[in-house]
């Protein structure tokens, strides 16, 4: 049977990152949780929003990326694989959570577009992000930034 563990997700941030290192070797890394929208109508045809939220973990670079550039509310796209972990909580219970070992998460802040863009609506700056312009004039940054 194929071993598939793949997950793209894209929301905005409900509280700023957790940045942390590990006790062992001092490796980054960060969590923070997404919000989903999903909208749909219902049996009466009206619509409804339904609001999915997922746990995100990131390691080295792509840890310390997350916590230079992002905040609540932040929207994000990312790409990673479904991962569980237990442990034992202060009370002595076991607990278990299900969330994304992020792989690559790519930032999408919203900024006004300045000046004049290039007509395939692409812009590339000094620090090499690449910016997409939409239709309505805004900019999206687009950090793509990987775990490797």
């Amino acid at each position: 049977m194929p071993e598939i563990n793949s997950v793209i997700i894209a929301g905005n941030l409900t509280k700023d990152p957790v940045f942390r290192q590990t006790n062992s070797g001092g490796t980054p890394v960060v969590n923070f949780s997404i919000a989903c929208n999903r909208r749909f109508r219902d049996s009466n045809h009206q619509w409804q929003e339904d609001v999915c939220y997922v746990g995100v973990v990131a390691w080295n670079k792509l840890a310390e990326s997350c916590r230079d550039n992002l905040r609540k509310s932040s929207a994000v796209l990312v790409d990673g694989e479904l991962q569980s972990r237990t442990w034992k909580a202060q009370d002595g219970t076991s607990r278990t959570v299900v969330e994304i070992k992020a792989r690559r998460i790519q930032f999408l802040n919203k900024r006004k577009k300045n000046g004049e863009d290039d007509e395939e609506g692409f812009i590339e700056d000094d620090t090499h992000e690449t910016h997409h312009l939409d239709d309505d004039g805004h900019m999206y940054e687009y950090k793509y930034l990987s775990s490797d």
